[in-house]
């Protein structure tokens, strides 16, 4: 043991050197967060200090006794933080989704999602680990029973009766593991849902089109004429960017298309773009907004006029025409002349010269719902119509849509559906179908549908709850948001103190300061997850 030790000492000192900086970082991340775990795993410590030792203890026993405290301290005061697994799912959520030995992952990082790729560099799904706690026992093996209605609304009840969530609100709590509603509180009188469509569009557009499902967008040759033409396929995360981050690149396509061509020693071509795939209007009811491009099946990088991600900023005014010219000089640029390009339609004899495809719909989905995505939410709608077999704009969007989830059997009373973001007031959802939804996506029977729930926003982490629920409630909700003037609405998913997962909504209309009724339902989410409220 002693040679041992001699021989591992330098090695173990330069590696405690080269991760000293990183765990003083990651030390005063974590800090605040683990002082509140401490202080709930003081009995449990307490008892671990009262274990008797040997008088004479050696070397190996204090190092095997003091490893063995270590676990079980880490045990206690991770479970008093909350289950977790590496990638940031919480492990009792994780026992209840679907597809428990899938692939799906979680897009909370601003990432493509797609981690690993094919033989081919065609991106995959990223791969949710396997829980960190299953050697410690699990929480799963601790959960108890689900909370009663009445404890529910004892605790529930009077903050939703808070003045500052507006003049109607409506509440449902559901228990994911049974699918038992739990307390309800309006749940099936429909209001105005705001982002919170979100949810529904995503079930929809998943089970019309599974998980594994691709968004191409392909460069087509007219034979005898030399007419190039730009098929758009809807994908709406289409980039132009040098750095594609694992989206379809326009610039891949570009590399294609110019060795093709010259593979066919054609030096220059007409130039056109195709968006039939989708019909009718683009322009969303609401008008120009910097929330949403117009909706069409072609365009790279939202037809943002910035290098932004996410959020709103302005939009060009044609994105497929402005695509059409990046493409173009793209070609240009690798040797291929083109002329002004302008719309036209593909024929069934043009030969496909290149093509790039998006990730799989999981990782599209995740995305929109992290982010609150309009442009992909209108983007899932339309490719939703096309799968169903309707005509591809916003009324047949909705159409699908509902169609989908009838399909499923859920309670689609009073729902109604104008587009697929929830930008448009004319939306009409329930509580009581929000939670429906929510425990679809973790029913064992659809492991197509997980995605709706890994994309959900971590409280104080990730997406549209990054700067939310700073205190006891910060990765423990999972959460879509929604806002528009006079409404705020809040949906997800929650483990309750006693490890149950629970599904909830909470929609409010007429509300007057949005910061407020924002700070009202975060407070509400938060008291669910310290329920036990039996």
């Amino acid at each position: 043991m002693a040679r041992l030790a001699n021989a591992v000492r330098p090695r173990l000192a330069q590696a405690a050197n080269a991760v000293r900086p990183r765990v003083t970082r990651a030390a005063d991340a974590v800090r605040p967060r683990l002082a509140r775990a401490a202080t709930a795993a003081k009995p449990q410590v307490a008892r671990l200090a009262r274990i008797s030792m040997p008088k004479t203890v050696k070397t190996w026993q204090y190092t095997a006794g003091a490893a063995t405290a270590g676990l079980a301290l880490a045990a206690t005061v991770v479970t008093a933080a909350g289950p977790w697994d590496s990638t940031g799912q919480r492990t009792a959520e994780r026992d209840r989704v679907a597809a428990l030995e899938r692939t799906g992952g979680a897009d909370h990082d601003g990432s493509s999602g797609a981690s690993s790729v094919t033989a081919d560099g065609a991106p995959l799904p990223a791969p949710s680990a396997a829980s960190v706690l299953a050697g410690l026992g699990g929480a799963t093996n601790t959960v108890k029973s689900a909370p009663t209605g009445r404890a529910l609304a004892g605790v529930l009840a009077p903050l939703l009766k808070n003045p500052a969530l507006g003049t109607r609100r409506t509440a449902a709590v559901v228990d994911v593991a049974t699918g038992k509603r739990l307390y309800a509180a309006g749940a099936d009188l429909a209001l105005t849902p705001a982002s919170t469509t979100k949810i529904a569009t995503a079930v929809a557009a998943l089970s019309a089109l599974g998980a594994d499902h691709r968004l191409t967008t392909r460069a087509a040759l007219e034979p005898d004429t030399n007419e190039l033409v730009l098929v758009g396929g809807g994908d709406p995360t289409l980039t132009a960017h040098p750095d594609a981050e694992g989206w379809a690149s326009l610039r891949t396509l570009a590399d294609g298309t110019a060795a093709a061509l010259k593979k066919r020693d054609i030096r220059e071509v007409t130039l056109s773009y195709d968006t039939t795939l989708y019909a009718g209007p683009g322009l969303h009811p609401i008008g120009v907004n910097d929330n949403l491009a117009p909706v069409t099946a072609l365009m790279t990088d939202e037809a943002r006029t910035d290098d932004s991600t996410s959020g709103p900023v302005p939009r060009v005014a044609d994105p497929a025409a402005d695509t059409a010219r990046e493409f173009a000089v793209l070609l240009k640029d690798r040797g291929i002349r083109t002329t002004s390009p302008g719309p036209s339609k593909a024929t069934g004899r043009a030969a496909t010269l290149a093509t790039v495809s998006s990730p799989p719909l999981s990782a599209l989905v995740e995305r929109m719902l992290t982010n609150s995505d309009n442009d992909i939410a209108e983007a899932l709608a339309r490719q939703t119509a096309v799968a169903s077999g309707e005509r591809a704009d916003f009324a047949g969007a909705g159409k699908a849509i509902g169609g989908q989830l009838a399909k499923l059997g859920l309670p689609m009373a009073g729902a109604h559906f104008k587009d697929g973001s929830g930008l448009d007031r004319a939306d009409r959802l329930t509580a009581g179908l929000l939670t429906a939804l929510l425990t679809k996506a973790g029913d064992p029977a659809h492991p197509e549908l997980r995605p709706v729930l890994t994309g959900l926003p971590v409280a104080g982490f990730t997406g549209t709850l990054t700067s939310r629920y700073a205190g006891g409630a910060a990765g423990i909700v999972r959460a879509k948001t929604g806002t528009l003037t006079g409404v705020n609405t809040l949906a997800g998913t929650v483990v309750d103190q006693d490890g149950r997962l629970l599904a909830f909504a909470f929609l409010t209309s007429n509300t007057t300061d949005p910061m407020a009724a924002q700070s009202a339902l975060d407070r509400t989410a938060t008291a669910l997850a310290a329920c036990g409220c039996r």
